[in-house]
């Protein structure tokens, strides 16, 4: 079942086209990593998905409906940068995330934390960059949603769990989806890794 619909979706800022004439169809239950260049329009993709910009033309429907209050609750959503309040500690953001989101899964998010060897006492500022995008991404895999939305998931874990988690991927550039696949085909048809595949594709 489809959750999320694109249909020929224009955004521009100013004279700059962010997004042009993207369509997309994101089938329900999938792990989707947006992997795309500074400038790309990923994140703006990303922000329509989530109603947090709204389109120049064309139309976004989920679960057939336009973007809204109801869909934010749908869709788990990892941005690129750490939103996290370096201030908390693990447990205060525990908490944090059950008052928040309703389908948060506590018990899930402490058995992968305490995978991870991350202690629940330790404060975020006393960590390392990595570390702190391991807890982001296990923060938003612990809500049990419809999809999850991944902003340049190629930082935080190691190739390999990458290459696990990752459902399908969507390469976007200048403004243009220039693949949507599954991590699977696409891995079988290139011999290669995701990781290898994205810094090939935009010579990173």
């Amino acid at each position: 079942m489809s959750i999320v619909e694109i249909k020929n979706i224009n955004k521009k800022f100013g004279n700059k086209e962010a997004l042009k004439n993207v369509s997309l169809t994101i089938e329900e239950g999938k792990i989707i990593g947006l992997l795309g260049t500074n400038g790309s329009g990923k994140t703006t993709l990303i922000k329509l998905i989530n109603d947090l910009l709204v389109p120049s033309d064309g139309e976004i429907l989920i679960h057939g409906k336009k973007p809204g209050i109801e869909s934010k609750q749908m869709i788990a959503y990892l941005p690129e940068r750490s939103y996290l309040n370096d201030s908390w500690k693990v447990c205060e953001l525990l908490d944090f995330f059950q008052d928040f989101y309703s389908d948060f899964d506590r018990e899930r998010a402490c058995d992968l934390l305490k995978g991870f060897h991350i202690d629940m006492k330790d404060r975020l500022k006393t960590m390392s960059k990595g570390t702190k995008e391991k807890i982001q991404l296990i923060m938003v895999m612990s809500r049990r949603a419809k999809l999850y939305v991944l902003d340049e998931p190629i930082g935080g874990v190691d190739p390999a769990a990458r290459d696990y988690i990752l459902d399908d991927v969507i390469f976007i550039s200048n403004g243009e989806v220039i693949e949507h696949c599954s991590a699977d085909e696409m891995r079988r048809q290139n011999g290669k890794s995701i990781d290898e595949i994205f810094r090939e594709e935009f010579r990173c």
